[in-house]
This record gives C-alpha cells, structure tokens and sequence, in this order.
C-alpha cells in the first residue's frame, strides 16, 4: 500500500494481524466515545434547564445553539403549504415514490397478534395496541434530512399511533426545510416544532408549554442527541426509545473483485454525513485497499461536504485482513450500522453476519439505496448497538399486551400448580388467591 496516498486526506491504513488486542480495539473504536463524559455533562444541564425554566430555557438555546431567535416553536399551516409550493415536481414525486416503498416494506413489520389454548378453559393471546404520544427528531445540523421524516413518520402511521410530534432544527431563516415538511405530510403529521439537539429531545421527553411530552421518542441524532436520549429514558416516568441511534456508520468488507470507485463512494456518503461519522473498509486485498485510497481522494476533491468528510475520514480506517472470514469477525465484533458485502458472493457469507443494523449484499446495492427508497428503515443501531438492537419498525411503534381468560375448568387444571410455584417462593397471598377461587370452585360444583 503506498502511504502518501494517506497523507493526502489522514487516511489511517492498518494491518489487522500485525496488531495486538489494545491495537485492535482502538482501531475500531468509534470517535465519540473520546468525549463521552463532556457530553454527559453537557446534556445533563440541558435537561435540568428546560425541567425547570419550560420554553424559556427553549429559546435560550435556539438563540445560543441554532443561532435563530424564533416567536413561536410550531410550524403554521401557512408555512407547510409555502413548503409545498417551494418544491419542484420531480423531488416531490421522488419523495412520494420512497414514502410508497417504505410503507410497502413495513406493512408486514408490525407486531403479532395470537391466541393460543394453553390448557383446558386457559386462553391466553396478545393483543397490539398504538402508542398514543410519539416524538420523532429529524436531524438537520448540516442537511435537512426528509428521507428521516419518511423512516419514522410511515411506520408509526401504519402503527396508527393517536398523536406524533415531530422536532427538526431550523433554519438560518427560523423556517423549516421544505422537503422535511412536504415529507411530514405525506406521513400525516401535522405538528412539527422548530427545535433541535439535545434540548428538543428534552423537551419532548418533559414537556413545555408548547411541546407536548410523548410516551417514546424516535430517530437519530449526533452523540448529544443520542446522549440525551439515553438521559431521559433513565428518569422516572421518563419516555421510551426508539435504539441508540447516533453518527452514521459504515463498514465494507470488500474482496479484490469490487469495483475501487463504488467502495469509496460508498464510504464517502458516510463521512459527508458529519465529522463524527466512521467508516471502516475491510479487504484481503492491498491492490484493492491501494485502489480504493486513489479513488477517495479523486472522488473527495468534487465533494461539497468535503471538509466535512474528511474531518469523518481522519477518524476511519482501512484495514488489510487475512481473509474474507476473518474480516466478517471482525464486523461481527464492530456491529455496523450498515455492513456493505462487496464480495463475488455475498449470499455465502450472509449467514455468518451476527451483528449489524442493515446489510447491503453485492456491487450494485449501494447503501444510499437503503438511506432513501430501498423501502428498508434507514433508522438503526449505531456505536455498536446492532449487538443487541434492531433497526425501525412498525412494531417499535406498538405495545404488545398479554390477555389470559379462564373457565372454571382452567382454574380447576392449573390452580394447583400455581399454588404449589407460589408456596415454594414464600408468597402465600399469591397462593391463596387460587386457593379462594378453588375451595369456591369446590363448593359451587353439583354433588
């Protein structure tokens, strides 16, 4: 591998096998987690302010942190329909045609209903029900983001949740981006509020005098977004969320067959997403990894959010590895928001993949696809998340609900298990509510 090629824009290129484990770690450590405890600090503070000052504390950070000093934080019929008007036809059917993939491929996302006979006279089910108050955060620090209006707002409409709130940082101007509202209403939501970062989140969590407070809050954010949404999920009475969902995150693992031009825009249009984004390239290949290299910076110079990508790339890494095989342990072990297999078979190795939020298999799926109109949920796990968390669906915009009805004759077959269960842990008041119901049982029987 030629390493001026990396001095050109700080690219970091790094053998695996020559690491040892503290090597390794820091080579797929993500770069937020260097300021973690400032921004625990920070958020807290936020919280606190608007827990106690409401819409003041508001406008306070809009003039401090947005640079807007706004009259009011609801975006008026008035300026959704000039929204509208702004918009040229063929962006607007654009936006329409993904609404109507995404909505396509979550129809059948939402949560199971069943019933099921466990014994005799013991019918138990699930029920689903709409969580009636959702909040969604549509990032916009750097770039309006409608295709995340669409990822949140179709599947809670499918979810046919009663009331959803939407905040979305504004504008120089105090206004609203237009895609973002023109993709609002293709969702039906009515009520977005201009409010970003760490206090928008606060603010749906607690609410204000103009915020409503929601039952679980949803969508991506920066590490103080995400931060904040840890905070206000651990407070008593505090809302739900969606997943910790923060910078974007990309990995590719890339076999000497893959087109150089497609894996580097691939992980371009993850760094242009902000500075704290990642993206991790995985090849058994030093031509590829060579190939690659040349292609960024060639690509990177026609950007124009190349500072911004390669403040990301400064942070990123291409990482020679001994096999293919050893490459998808090692995504396992990272657990990328999105995973890239640009491989000659894809399908092969999709079997191993353990950990990951959302996988492109094959030259041609290019992971924008999955950000806009694939119909996939561009919301997912990051900061290795994708362990343990799925990415969006109608089913986080559900509450599953168990019913259990029993007969006399149920009572009658598992009464005395319970019973028994209950003595054995000392409960002897769960006991006797069987007990009660079957000496009544006893006695009402015919002789």
């Amino acid at each position: 591998m030629n390493a001026s090629l990396a001095t050109r824009i700080d690219l970091n290129l790094l053998v695996w096998n020559a690491l040892d484990e503290s090597g390794r770690e820091d080579a797929l450590r993500r770069p937020t987690q260097d300021a973690a405890a400032a921004v625990r600090l920070g958020v807290g503070k936020i919280i606190v302010r608007v827990r106690a000052d409401g819409d003041a504390a508001l406008h306070k950070y809009s003039r401090l942190l947005d640079h807007v000093a706004l009259d009011a934080f609801e975006v008026t019929a008035a300026e959704f329909a000039t929204a509208e008007a702004a918009l040229d036809g063929d962006l607007k059917a654009a936006i329409i045609e993904a609404s109507e993939r995404i909505d396509a491929f979550h129809r059948d996302s939402g949560t199971r209903e069943y019933a099921v006979d466990t014994a005799p006279g013991v019918i138990c089910r699930r029920i689903v029900r709409p969580i009636a108050r959702i909040g969604l955060y549509i990032p916009a620090g750097s770039a309006p983001l409608p295709s995340t209006m669409l990822m949140l707002g179709v599947p809670a409409r499918i979810a046919g949740c009663d009331e959803v709130v939407v905040c979305t940082p504004p504008r120089a101007d105090g206004s609203v981006d237009p895609t973002v509202l023109f993709a609002a209403r293709q969702c039906g939501v009515a009520r977005v509020f201009k409010l970003g970062g760490a206090q928008a989140i606060a603010a749906m969590a607690i609410g204000t005098e103009s915020i409503p407070a929601c039952d679980k809050l949803f969508g991506p954010g920066n590490a103080w977004v995400t931060e904040a949404k840890r905070q206000v999920s651990t407070v008593e009475g505090g809302p739900a969320i969606d997943m910790p969902a923060g910078p974007s995150e990309v990995l590719v693992i890339a076999d000497g067959g893959a087109n150089p031009a497609f894996v580097a825009a691939d992980l371009l249009s993850q760094a242009e997403h902000g500075p704290d984004s990642q993206v991790i390239l995985l090849s058994d290949s030093d031509v590829l990894i060579a190939h690659v290299a040349r292609a960024l910076v060639s690509q990177l110079a026609g950007l124009p959010r190349a500072a911004i990508a390669r403040d990301a790339l400064a942070k990123s890494r291409l990482i020679k590895v001994a096999s293919i095989a050893d490459a998808i342990d090692i995504s396992n072990r990272y657990a990328p928001e999105h995973l890239i297999l640009a491989l000659r078979e894809p399908e092969v190795w999709l079997d191993r993949v353990r950990a990951a939020g959302s996988v492109f298999l094959g030259d041609y799926a290019a992971e924008a696809l999955g950000d806009y109109c694939s119909g996939t949920n561009h919301v997912l796990p990051t900061g290795g998340a994708a362990r343990a968390w799925s990415g969006l669906s109608v089913a986080s915009f559900q509450t599953a609900i168990s019913v259990q009805s029993v007969s006399l004759e149920g009572l009658q077959r598992i009464g005395p298990s319970a019973t028994r269960i209950a003595q054995a842990e000392g409960l002897q008041a769960h006991a006797n509510a069987v007990e009660i119901r079957l000496k009544a049982a006893a006695v009402a029987e015919p002789s």
